[in-house]
């Protein structure tokens, strides 16, 4: 309307209706669909109107115009982009839009951006599938597909809702209204820029700062700036590492000092203990032979347990140190993994990273004390641990055994195995016959309790002789007889009676009677049998002859041979004698 007035005023009425014509004809060149500059006349309460330069005003709808805080935003004489709907209403008036002005604006922006390979920023709204949609320009939403979202997949995009990115269009139809983004394309361009700068300025053995990017069984990975470097498990720390887990998170910030670096394949070695003092460098004089030490129970083997003193310096408690009485079979009977025990330091070679402890050594040695208490010469009392064939071994003391060598067994029978007179736990007296301090060995004899009885047998017991004795073992190949203390005789089975050799067996402990076979000086053997008439005889007049004895008195003692005395002076010991077995 305003050009219509200029005519009025310059031409006069007469020119009006060409002006008018020309006019109309300009705003026919309006057309709908189009975005056109404006002049805000009028602010109402809900319209606001607007000059287009057309033959009638524009209304646009005043909540297009209104602010955050429901104040509208623009006041008469203010210009505004406007997109034309509709050329007239019933009302004769243009039916405008701001806000479709503004997003046809923001997608022609988006189109030269696009063209131009320009950047745009943008905020994660929305986990959507296949994505996260991102709010850029006025408001339009655009896709961000998963795979673009990082250079590694993200398993929780939903944490990155609301954040701020940059991204680069790879993707854009305007006419379809479809924007595809990618952040990992810059992530790599960037990533390809740093990656250069630190090859220009990587070497080995400098020190460097990075971050754990991914953890493995067997390391980590630290991004160094656009190159990972391999953390080794072994190479995390001077102590023991169970797995980089323990030590480690993603994301954690790390120093590290560069180990290898090959530039050809471009693999880095990293380690972190290597940044700091090796604590072996210390060992010696932290850990002197004999000093008391805890320490924690990291490791079980065969042969023994590896006890962590402190980060990085671990001993040895070999099996053998375990204990002075128990023979420890395996550690794993003594000890458990984590156990906090106390030790004390045998020796310590730091070159090698060797320390040896003992657990043994915190106790007084059974063996000092036991050689401060006896001497050759003394008896002692215990039980047999074990049977050999060569002998047995008895428990003298906790932690120290003596052995009786079968020849030391008996005076009068040659034993040729030791289990067919002794059982393991039986109780045992014995001499000690020598001390050997340097192999801790104790020689003991069971028949020095006893004196030599050989030089009277022959006289005492000669063959045909009627003896009464207890059993001390029975085996298959016959019987063993204790006739007195420290005179063994033996049975042989084919000298068995009818009773014995119808499988009818004596007990240990148990009376019996025999009869001298024969006697054999040189293998200080007594063979007895129960086969003999005589045997028989005796036992049934046993009796009546002790009647007999009785009334004599010396008389009868006068007839007796010097066997018969010394077995009555000895009778009550014989009756008593304790099994040997």
């Amino acid at each position: 309307m305003g050009n219509i007035t200029q005519v009025q005023e310059s031409s006069g009425m007469d020119s009006f209706a060409a002006l008018f014509e020309a006019s109309v004809a300009e705003g026919d060149k309006i057309r709908e669909g189009e975005i056109v500059q404006g002049t805000v006349l009028r602010v109402g309460k809900d319209n606001v109107v607007v000059d287009i330069g057309y033959k009638s005003e524009g209304v646009i709808p005043a909540s297009e115009f209104t602010g955050a805080g429901g104040e509208v935003t623009v006041k008469p004489g203010d210009t505004v982009d406007v997109l034309v709907e509709s050329r007239e209403d019933d009302n004769g008036l243009v039916l405008l839009s701001k806000e479709k002005a503004d997003k046809m604006k923001v997608w022609d922006e988006i189109s030269a951006a696009c063209e131009r390979d320009e950047i745009i920023e943008g905020t994660i709204s929305a986990r959507v599938k296949g994505g996260l949609s991102v709010t850029i320009r006025g408001g339009v939403k655009a896709f961000l597909p998963g795979s673009q979202v990082d250079l590694r997949p993200i398993r929780n995009l939903d944490k990155l809702i609301g954040q701020a990115y940059q991204f680069k269009v790879i993707k854009f139809n305007k006419k379809r209204g479809n924007i595809v983004l990618s952040r990992r394309v810059l992530l790599e361009k960037e990533r390809d820029e740093m990656k250069a700068r630190t090859l220009e300025t990587l070497s080995e053995n400098m020190v460097v700062k990075g971050v754990i990017k991914n953890i493995t069984e067997y390391g980590a990975f630290v991004d160094l700036g656009g190159i990972d470097g391999l953390l080794h498990i072994t190479d995390m720390s001077w102590g023991r590492v169970q797995h980089p887990n323990e030590v480690f998170q993603v994301g954690d910030e790390v120093t590290v000092k560069v180990l290898k670096y090959n530039a050809e394949t471009e693999r880095v070695s990293l380690g972190l203990k290597q940044t700091m003092e090796d604590p072996w460098n210390h060992a010696a004089e932290a850990y002197p032979e004999g000093k008391k030490v805890r320490g924690k129970v990291v490791s079980i083997t065969d042969y023994g347990a590896f006890v962590e003193l402190e980060p990085g310096i671990e001993g040895l408690v070999h099996v053998s140190e375990m204990s002075w009485t128990k023979r420890v079979k395996h550690p794993k009977n003594v000890l458990n993994v984590n156990d906090e025990i106390e030790t004390q330091v045998l020796e310590v070679d730091a070159k090698a990273k060797r320390i040896s402890l003992s657990i043994k050594e915190l106790e007084p040695d059974p063996w000092t004390l036991f050689v401060n208490e006896f001497n050759p010469g003394d008896k002692v009392s215990g039980k047999v641990r074990s049977i050999t064939d060569y002998g047995i071994f008895i428990g003298i003391r906790d932690g120290v055994d003596g052995m009786v060598h079968k020849s030391d067994l008996s005076w009068t029978v040659r034993v040729a195995n030791p289990a067919d007179m002794f059982q393991k736990n039986d109780d045992v007296e014995a001499v000690i016959l020598s001390i050997n301090h340097d192999e801790k060995k104790v020689s003991l004899g069971v028949k020095q309790l006893f004196d030599d009885p050989w030089s009277r047998v022959p006289n005492d017991y000669p063959p045909g002789r009627v003896v009464d004795g207890k059993v001390i073992n029975s085996f298959e190949g016959g019987v063993y007889v204790a006739i007195e203390p420290g005179i063994d005789g033996f049975v042989p089975t084919h000298e068995f009676n009818a009773e014995l050799a119808e499988g009818k067996r004596v007990k240990r402990g148990e009376p019996l009677r025999s009869e001298v076979q024969a006697l054999d000086v040189g293998d200080r053997r007594i063979v007895l049998t129960l086969r003999s008439a005589a045997t028989a005889v005796r036992a049934e007049e046993a009796p009546a002859e002790r009647s007999r004895g009785e009334g004599r008195g010396d008389a009868s003692r006068r007839g007796s041979t010097l066997g018969d005395l010394i077995k009555e002076k000895l009778g009550d010991q014989v009756e008593n004698l304790p099994s040997k077995g």
